[in-house]
């Protein structure tokens, strides 16, 4: 099915670009989401239209995206879990808990689906956290996990 798309998308394509991509991907997210127009004469036009205006909006995302980075880059952010003798976490650390820390820790809202860990977080010690701002801005924390205390 063929889409023309509204935002920059990372790994998929720019503003203004017609793509073909599979109808559940396109109707289930890409169109659900606002993110693309199915790719009629009339919406190609439309889009041609009004596609500076959108590269203006694109622009001031990834500007806003930029400045949250700055503030959060390299920065270390700890957290406290039970864990076992052998330095095993009851569970894990999920992106939604490191979302919550970050708004306690800098007031800034950053949405789990932005954070994406190396590997999964289940043990005690240092991880690095990607978090995907923007299609062109990433930034990177580092998650230390304390023991809260241990369990026998």
């Amino acid at each position: 099915m063929k889409v023309i798309l509204l935002e920059n998308l990372k790994k998929i394509g720019s503003i203004g670009d017609v793509i073909d991509v599979k109808r559940g991907f396109a109707r289930n997210f890409l169109i659900a989401k606002k993110k693309a127009l199915y790719a009629s004469k009339a919406n190609i036009n439309e889009v041609e239209k009004i596609k500076s205006e959108l590269s203006k909006k694109d622009n001031e995302k990834k500007h806003e995206a930029k400045k949250i980075s700055e503030s959060i880059n390299k920065k270390e952010y700890v957290v406290k879990k039970l864990s076992t003798e052998n330095n095993e976490l009851y569970g894990s650390v999920k992106p939604t808990e490191i979302s919550k820390l970050i708004f306690e820790k800098s007031k800034l809202e950053i949405k789990p689906s932005m954070i994406q860990p190396v590997k999964e977080i289940k043990s005690l010690g240092k991880f690095k956290v990607r978090i995907s701002l923007h299609s062109e801005v990433d930034a990177e924390v580092t998650i230390n996990v304390i023991s809260a205390e241990n369990i026998q």
